[in-house]
């Protein structure tokens, strides 16, 4: 009975620390532009060649 409880807490830490992970990166702006990686890569007049 005790591995249950001990393995309880560490499930709910660890999903406590993966909701701090996504809540921190919606915070900094992560998926702010989501299209916007995509759609620069098809885009061939921002691409920029470099020759060496």
């Amino acid at each position: 009975m005790a591995v249950i409880l001990i393995l309880m807490t560490c499930s709910i830490l660890v999903a406590g620390g993966f909701l701090v992970a996504y809540l921190w990166s919606v915070k900094s702006g992560q998926y702010d532009d989501i299209e916007g990686g995509g759609l620069r890569l098809l885009n061939e007049s921002e691409v920029e060649i470099s020759k060496e």
